[in-house]
């Protein structure tokens, strides 16, 4: 049983869904402290000229407040169309920009009061349309305690992982001994994409997979995979 865990993200790049196609199991990991900044209430689109675009979530959050507590917020200038009319600009050119702008105003527009709900009903809505069959659960589900890897040990255990599949950044701080301990091999995902017919310019591959799925449409799926395996932890230092 190969089990990814991972925060999430607003419509996420295509490696997110790569991510998630590549296990058993995959468990949204949002009961973890918020962090500003982070890819969890925005991301990036590719604009005419070729310069990169932020359409970010405003939120309601406090200090220590959990990723699955942190409410949507209001702006100045309604959020919902201001990322619309940008995404409008971006992709509307695009092929299969119709089904793109209907995966995200389904979900957008669906009224959810928490960033995380909003996040979900995004990543199942583009796993759908991606062919991609994958289990989500969601980590407050689980009711852990503890903190850092013997935390995420306790979710592999409940769920019965034999293999965890980690992002690339987990490296300076995975124990992997202490999951090779309890029978737990850790593998990090690679993240090698080759580029795929784009709009404006030279290819950018770190945008939102509105991106990919505006311009080659249901093909997506072929375009998921990173062309490089992933990197085996050793289990010892």
């Amino acid at each position: 049983m190969r089990v990814a865990v991972i925060q999430s993200n607003y419509i996420p790049w295509r490696g997110y869904f790569d991510f998630i196609a590549s296990v058993d199991q995959f468990v949204v990991y949002d009961d973890v402290q918020y962090s500003k900044g982070s890819w969890r209430n925005r991301n990036r689109v590719k604009w005419p000229g070729g310069a990169l675009k932020w359409l970010t979530v405003p939120v309601k959050v406090t200090l220590g407040m959990a990723i699955d507590e942190v409410r949507i917020g209001n702006s100045a200038k309604p959020w919902r169309e201001q990322h619309k009319q940008t995404l409008s600009e971006s992709l509307q050119s695009a092929p299969h920009f119709g089904d793109a702008m209907a995966l995200w105003s389904d979900a957008v527009f669906a009224g959810d009061e928490y960033l995380s709900e909003l996040n979900l009903r995004l990543i199942r809505g583009i796993c759908k349309y991606l062919r991609i069959d994958t289990p989500i659960a969601m980590a407050r589900d689980f009711g852990l305690s503890g903190a850092k890897t013997e935390r995420l040990l306790q979710l592999l255990k409940r769920l019965g992982a034999s293999t965890y599949l980690s992002g690339p950044s987990a490296m300076a701080y995975l124990d992997v001994p202490l999951l090779a301990a309890n029978g737990i091999s850790a593998e990090y995902k690679s993240y090698d994409y080759a580029p795929y017919p784009q709009l404006w310019g030279k290819f950018v591959g770190t945008v939102s997979v509105l991106d990919l799925i505006a311009n080659v449409g249901p093909s997506a799926r072929e375009h998921l995979s990173s062309r490089s395996p992933n990197i085996p932890a050793p289990s010892a230092h």
